[in-house]
């Protein structure tokens, strides 16, 4: 297993520790970077600064919004990106949600899955620098009856392969991404319960393929904080687990709360989502199971984190993607390096 960290949105008034704790994970040795966007920061450009001021991490989107741009776009950013950081990019992809898509971009959330992987045929035909003809549902290049003519892309890829991975939580979209993708971006994973909330999905679509799980990246987003009080430790992330849990998309449409119920918390979830979505963000906190937090998180002792890393490897989590937590910029330095510790500790390293 391999350690990531996830640098989350820029703009939230850390973006120059943001920087020394990408540089830090650099230095010891972390595999990727990874960074968001949602509707303020763009990640390409933050992967872009991060990649120019270290050496060997890798960088990826966590993901490029799929109804932000147009496919071939994305690969023109991909190629570039790869380019001048000489093979270090990963491309990561999602459809957002409803609220986002509509509200933010204009474009219908609609059909996600066929979107997905119309998207994804296009954007690998552009990488590979073949004249670039497409004819879907949601996509035709070049338009039918004008002017537009087959190109391809001018820009060289540092490798003839980018990694693609796909951000992925209900059970139809996992098994696309197993069919379609390199490799899989998960949210609140429980080592616990990952074999029947994503693998199973995963491993189908892979069958489907013809392929295995060989190579395949199973990369979950984790925070980490490092202590000796779990129950306050796991307070921290109170607000953060009722913001998705009740907040993101809409009542119908809200994927981490049909997640928390595939975990088994139905009941809390419903109460959350009632809380937050009446205004009660308080107490849509407080309604949150510290085992639903603790299951998702890897929180106290050097030791106990190790435990918990134990258990994300051997339920088959190969890039294990830190979001190292604290007030300050010496707080996720250590928590940084308390993750490679756990590493070594728990004979992951």
């Amino acid at each position: 297993m391999r350690l990531g960290i996830n640098l989350g949105y820029w703009g939230a008034g850390m973006d120059a520790d943001n920087l020394a704790v990408a540089q830090e994970a650099d230095r010891l040795g972390y595999d990727v970077c990874w960074a968001a966007e949602a509707y303020g920061s763009d990640a390409p450009t933050v992967l872009a600064w991060v990649a120019a001021q270290t050496e060997r991490i890798d960088v990826g989107s966590a993901i490029l919004q799929i109804p932000a741009r147009q496919p071939a776009m994305t690969a023109m950013t991909a190629a570039t990106l790869d380019s001048l950081t000489k093979g270090r990019f990963r491309l990561g992809l999602g459809v957002s949600g409803p609220q986002v898509s509509e509200g933010w971009y204009g474009v219908k959330f609609d059909k996600p899955l066929a979107r997905t992987r119309e998207y994804v045929e296009i954007v690998r035909k552009a990488m590979s620098r073949e004249r670039l003809s497409y004819e879907g549902e949601h996509w035709t290049l070049p338009l039918p009856g004008g002017p537009g003519k087959p190109i391809k892309l001018t820009v060289h890829p540092e490798r003839e392969h980018i990694p693609l991975y796909i951000a992925a939580i209900g059970p139809k979209n996992l098994e696309q991404t197993g069919e379609i993708a390199d490799g899989a971006l998960l949210i609140f994973p429980a080592a616990e319960h990952l074999e029947a909330t994503a693998l199973t999905h995963i491993r189908a679509g892979r069958e489907k393929a013809g392929l295995t799980m060989e190579g395949f990246d199973v990369c979950p987003t984790v925070p980490l904080a490092v202590g000796e009080d779990v129950s306050g430790l796991a307070d921290m992330f109170r607000p953060y687990t009722a913001l998705y849990v009740g907040g993101m998309g809409s009542r119908k449409q809200n994927f981490y709360n049909q997640l928390a119920q595939r975990m088994g918390y139905e009941k809390e979830a419903a109460e959350i989502q009632d809380k937050y979505l009446a205004g009660d963000k308080t107490g849509a906190a407080a309604a949150v199971p510290h085992s639903l937090i603790d299951s998702t998180t890897l929180l106290g002792s050097v030791e106990r984190i190790a435990d918990g890393m134990r258990a994300y490897a051997e339920a088959g989590v190969t890039t294990l993607t830190l979001a190292p937590a604290g007030f300050t910029l010496d707080e996720r330095i250590t928590a940084l390096r308390a993750g490679t510790e756990a590493m070594e500790r728990a004979g992951l390293a």
